[in-house]
Formats: structure tokens, C-alpha cells, sequence
């Protein structure tokens, strides 16, 4: 990875990183920053895998997890240039199965305490998670929580199809384009990919995105030529303290053998693993100044607000998050918080459970990449603090 020489100094951040690894938090951290579409700087510290003593290099493979939903949602937006759809179109009219939806009244403890959705899931519901579909990920003890585990929603031994059909049994949290809650709905958007372009989702993405792009090492399996690479996944000593150290080895996270074996489920959702190179790729093709892989004003759209008015997002044990809101393909901010840098606002972002996490300024002219393997490290301090430095070192 080619650094472009500059003035800045990034010294601070590195030596924040370097905390957070010799405190037992993470593992180790890669990072990048880009000012306009030059790459500035570019650091890893600390291991791959701890316990091996293998250090950290930029050509190591990461579970991105969520920052698959970019590569899904840029997917779909490609179609949407094309012509194959418009985003207020009913999801239904190509997903028969998810027509005639019913909701969750409020406060409901039964599946069956429902009552008829008040208009149809549209696309744009779905790639700004305002579809009423959940998780069953981030909110235990609830209704639905209970109904999506139950009957195993995520099963990646189950085609994308299958979950269509589980989904078509199972009711919204509030009525489609009414609020915000992360959900399967980048799945579900996945199968769309498949259906309007008669393909399949691996196939697609490789030939229109990855390839494009020469994004090498981006795939839902790590081949056995490249296992050499895959980084250790950890987790964290206490749930809900991030700040308190002690890590624990857990690579059979999500599931024994995740993305060393190909499974049914391309989940367009969580699915793929990537370099910190493959996603500066990604990254880059979003930014003005050269070829894009989208349109100007898709990109632009991408980056827009598309949730209801005074709808905001909202995590289970974080509560409303005010001054964040979603575009088709990550958060916004509108305003920032305590937290973040204040030349932060308009910034577009995202990231993985895991920690890895991608965000693009277009006010500052500036994007940034972390990538780290600690569950439950998404929206972690260390990610505040690495923005922070980096906002106050490009000035």
C-alpha cells in the first residue's frame, strides 16, 4: 500500500492504539486514513494472533462482519442505476413472500398480537433499516428476539431463500418506515441482488465489485492458501465493560469453522472477510477526485438521511442515539456527539461487531479504516479516540 508523503502527524493516534493493545483490550489494530484519495497513513500494531506471536500486517484477512453491508448495499445500488428498480418500489413485487406483513402491537408478548402492517416494505426501507424486520442479535428477552432464534433466522447452513421464507412467517417490530432497527434487511436486500440480476450473490459482487476493484482477498471462505492469514478472533474480559482487559481466543465464533468452509447462506449482512487493502479499495471508489463505483449523484444519495422525520438511531442498551440517522448504506451524523470529533458532522459510517470500521468525511475530505478482531467492538472507545486523533492531526 502506496502512502502518500504529507505534513501530518499521526504519531498520536498510533501511540493510542498501541495503549489499547499492551492494556489486553485488542489484540492488535490496523488502520488507514485518507485525505481526499490519497492514503496518508497506515499503521498495525500488535498481533494477529496473540498466541502465536504472529504480528499484525496490513495483508491479514479480517471477519468484517458488518461492513459487508456496504459491499451489499453498493451491490444493489448498481442494479439501481440500471434501471432493474426504483427504492420505493414494494419489496414484494420482486419477494412475493414478504407482501401482506402484519406488526407487533407495542408492549406485545405473544407472536400472535399483531395487527396488519399499514403499507408495504419498500427497498428504501431496507437499505436504511426502517423495514420493521429485527436481528435476533442485540436485544435478548424480547418477543421477537425469541422468534428469530427460535427459529433460526441466521442458520448459515440455509440458503438465502430459506430465510425469505422464514421471515414470511414471522411479524415486523413496527410498521415499515416508521422507525429504525437493525436487521436482517441487508440479507434480504442480498436475494434482491440475486433475483434482478439472475445470479448468485457471491457471483455478482465478485465480477461487478471485487474484481473491479481489485479487491483480492475480499470472499465469504479464506482458502487454505490464505488461512496463514486469518487473524485470531478475541473476546472481550466483561460484556459490558469494553474497557476492562483480558482477552479470550474464541475462533469458532459465530459458529465452529465460520468462513474456513463454504456454507449455504452468502449472507450479504455479515458474510465476508477482507484486508485492510481491500477495503481502502472500497473506500477510495466512493470518494470524488477519480473513478467511482457508483455514480456521483448515487453516491450522493447514499449519503442522504432516508429515515422519517425525528426518527433517529437506537440500539437496545444504548437507547436513541440523537444526531445519528441512515442512508442507504450506513449511519449519519448530523450532529456530533461528546465523543466524536465536532468537524465530524455529515459524516457517513459503519462498521463490523468485531470492530472493524470504515468512515468517509465529505466535509473534512477525509476517510478513515480500523480494523480489529474483538466481539462486541463496534462503536468501542477505541474507535472514538483513534476518529478523534485523526480529526485533530489533519486539522
Amino acid at each position: 500500500m502506496a502512502v502518500t508523503g504529507n505534513g501530518h502527524d499521526f504519531s498520536a493516534a498510533h501511540a493510542a492504539m498501541r495503549r489499547y493493545v499492551d492494556a489486553q483490550i485488542l489484540a492488535g489494530v490496523s488502520s488507514a486514513v485518507l485525505v481526499g484519495r490519497d492514503l496518508v497513513d497506515v499503521n498495525c500494531v500488535g498481533w494477529a494472533d496473540k498466541e502465536r506471536d504472529v504480528p499484525l500486517r496490513t495483508d491479514h484477512l479480517f471477519r468484517v462482519f458488518s461492513n459487508t453491508k456496504l459491499i451489499t448495499s453498493c451491490a444493489a445500488l448498481l442494479l439501481f442505476e440500471e434501471g432493474r428498480f426504483q427504492l420505493d418500489d414494494a419489496v414484494e413485487r420482486y419477494i412475493p413472500q414478504l407482501a401482506n406483513r402484519r406488526v407487533l402491537r407495542p408492549g406485545a408478548v405473544t407472536l400472535d398480537d399483531t395487527e396488519p402492517a399499514r403499507g408495504s416494505i419498500t427497498i428504501r426501507h431496507l437499505m436504511s433499516h426502517s423495514s420493521g424486520l429485527s436481528y435476533g442479535v442485540l436485544d435478548p428477552g424480547t418477543t421477537i428476539y425469541k422468534a428469530y432464534n427460535e427459529r433460526k433466522v441466521l442458520n448459515p447452513a440455509t440458503p438465502l431463500v430459506d430465510m425469505i421464507e422464514t421471515l414470511a412467517g414471522l411479524p415486523l417490530v413496527f410498521h415499515p418506515g416508521t422507525a429504525w432497527e437493525y436487521s436482517v434487511a441487508t440479507d434480504v436486500l442480498g436475494r434482491l441482488v440475486e433475483i434482478l440480476s439472475g445470479r448468485r450473490f457471491d457471483a455478482f459482487i465478485q465480477s461487478r465489485i471485487l474484481d473491479r476493484l481489485g479487491m483480492v482477498d475480499t470472499a465469504f471462505v479464506v482458502p487454505v492458501d490464505k488461512r496463514h492469514r486469518f487473524t485470531a478472533y478475541y473476546a472481550g474480559a466483561d460484556l459490558l465493560d469494553p474497557m476492562k482487559p483480558g482477552l479470550t481466543r474464541i475462533d469458532d465464533a459465530p459458529y465452529p469453522g465460520a468462513y474456513l468452509n463454504s456454507v449455504p447462506r452468502l449472507s450479504g449482512g455479515g458474510g465476508l472477510v477482507s484486508t485492510l487493502p481491500d477495503m481502502v479499495a472500497l473506500l477510495r471508489s466512493l470518494l470524488p477526485g477519480g473513478p467511482t463505483l457508483l455514480k456521483s449523484e448515487t453516491i450522493a444519495l447514499m449519503m442522504t438521511n432516508q429515515l422519517p422525520e425525528g426518527a433517529c438511531i437506537r440500539f437496545p442498551r444504548l437507547g436513541k442515539l440523537p444526531g445519528k440517522v441512515f442512508g442507504l448504506a450506513g449511519a449519519l451524523t448530523l450532529a456530533p456527539s461528546s465523543i466524536e470529533p465536532q468537524g465530524a458532522a455529515g459524516e457517513f459510517q459503519w462498521g463490523g461487531i468485531a470492530g472493524t470500521h470504515w468512515w468517509i468525511s465529505p466535509k473534512a475530505n477525509l476517510a478513515g479504516l480500523l480494523m480489529t478482531q474483538r466481539q462486541m467492538a463496534f462503536w468501542h472507545p477505541f474507535s472514538f479516540e483513534f476518529k478523534q486523533l485523526v480529526y485533530q492531526a489533519v486539522g
